[in-house]
């Protein structure tokens, strides 16, 4: 009988463990990175607040760079899943492919092969939506728009709606660069993204 107690303290001790040491890795360019803002005042910290708020035991690491590519991105994911080993993995990149022209065959393989070494540890992998202004001519706008989607469909993963879908085209919302969002908007895209995480983690 001691035996069968211990048993099931262990089993309710270790389930409880595993449910404290989730994570989420957020993984992007200058727009999770926060540009331009102090990190107290950055979506990702913001994310966090919500979190808690919704009694998800759930930790946020960000790792995102300004001007980060999906070809920088592949060079450091193995590394840092190994690091931090996360439960979720938030993938946001190919913006920066995108500004310098890269050919979307190029980014669909890193975006595929990040999604690979994440899965290869067991990391659920949230593939964030790009869109980019059609002045990069419909035609490459297409292709590159087309690529999440489709990766989304062939590796089974969660393709998360843009977070500044909303935001973009509000010039309150907006630093005068027109690219990133200002201070203003930070929370909004926390809330953003919450919104559409939060029926994947419950």
């Amino acid at each position: 009988m001691k035996t069968l107690s211990l048993f099931i303290f262990i089993l309710i001790a270790s389930n409880t463990s595993s449910e404290e040491n989730k994570s989420i890795l957020i993984y992007g360019d200058s727009i999770s990175a926060g540009y331009g803002m102090e990190k107290e005042s950055q979506w990702s910290e913001s994310l966090k607040t919500l979190l808690s708020d919704e009694s998800f035991e759930i930790s946020v690491h960000n790792r995102s760079i300004s001007g980060e590519t999906t070809g920088g991105g592949l060079t450091r994911i193995s590394r840092i899943l190994d690091e931090l080993k996360p439960t979720f993995l938030l993938l946001e990149l190919g913006g920066n492919d995108a500004l310098r022209g890269y050919p979307p065959k190029n980014i669909y393989e890193n975006l595929n092969k990040m999604i690979e070494a994440s899965e290869k540890r067991g990391v659920e992998v949230f593939l964030m939506q790009i869109r980019i202004l059609p002045n990069y001519g419909k035609r490459y706008q297409t292709q590159f728009e087309s690529i999440y989607p489709t990766l989304s469909e062939e590796k089974e993963v969660i393709l998360l709606p843009f977070m500044l879908n909303d935001i973009a085209l509000k010039e309150e919302l907006m630093m005068p660069d027109g690219i990133h969002p200002n201070k203003d908007a930070q929370p909004l895209i926390a809330e953003i993204v919450f919104n559409s995480l939060k029926p994947h983690l419950e």
